[in-house]
């Protein structure tokens, strides 16, 4: 399993892609290299992807996000970082994260190279576009 990983500028506008991370359930050396990214990058906020069915529940892969944004939390906690680590509804963003892929000519290995970066975009995205129309404060 991975877990893309993007970015957005100072402002909380826009959003790009960074990495893909190997998920390393046991030995949690992706949440360590998480921590290395909040440091590196002066992260404010990490946002998670929220995996819900297309009826608004949470089946066993939002049960995993929730289990997985839990974790980064502790790990964040126990590296004397106060960032919040919030959930954000992903649906679809896979989907259209390989449209977007295929229509740019991205396709086969190229694509599962970089699909996990892609919808990380799209559900950090959709997160600063839901926080500006809700008049929250941009972060810096």
């Amino acid at each position: 399993m991975r877990v893309g990983v993007a970015l957005s500028d100072p402002g909380g506008v826009l959003a790009t892609p960074l990495v893909t991370l190997d998920r390393d359930g046991t030995a949690g050396t992706d949440l360590d290299r998480l921590v290395a990214l909040v440091d590196e990058h002066e992260v404010v906020e990490v946002v998670v992807g929220l995996p819900r069915t297309l009826a608004g529940r949470d089946g066993p892969a939002a049960q995993s996000a929730q289990e997985y944004a839990a974790a980064a939390r502790d790990r964040l906690a126990a590296a004397g970082r106060d960032v919040p680590v919030v959930l954000a509804d992903e649906r679809l963003t896979t989907v259209a994260a390989t449209r977007t892929l295929s229509d740019r000519g991205v396709r086969g290995r190229k694509q599962r190279r970089v699909i996990d970066q892609a919808a990380a975009v799209a559900i950090l995205q959709g997160h600063l576009d839901a926080r500006r129309a809700a008049g929250a404060p941009e972060t810096s």
